[in-house]
């Protein structure tokens, strides 16, 4: 008989939590903070994300904590895009660059001096 018992989601969310509060207390500290320290918590972070199952709970957690929201959408940025960004920033400057372009297009061309007078 096998007794081996898995954590159960909210274990595991409860470890994610405090990770990701620590997160945030490195990302916004005064004192310099070592890289094995940053590193460190990161990839426990990174840990606790792949046996945390998503949902509102998650989500919850991501929207209070903006540095662990970051890191989780780069780790599953190839199955969900960038999945936690605000879209509209994103339209709005996808938006200007498409405007920038148009008007560079209809502007005569201004450093074409080839003897022409």
């Amino acid at each position: 008989m096998n007794t081996t018992q898995t954590p159960s989601s909210s274990a595991d969310l409860t470890v994610t939590h405090v990770l990701a509060e620590l997160l945030e207390r490195l990302e916004h500290s005064a004192v310099p903070v070592g890289p094995e320290q940053y590193l460190s918590v990161v990839t426990h972070l990174v840990e606790a994300f792949d046996s945390v199952t998503p949902g509102g709970e998650l989500g919850a957690l991501l929207d209070t904590h903006p540095a662990a929201a970051e890191l989780y959408e780069n780790i599953f940025y190839q199955h969900a895009g960038l999945c936690r960004s605000p879209l509209d920033p994103a339209l709005a400057a996808e938006r200007q660059a498409r405007q920038a372009i148009e008007r560079a297009m209809r502007q005569p061309n201004q450093g074409n001096t080839h003897g022409q007078s």
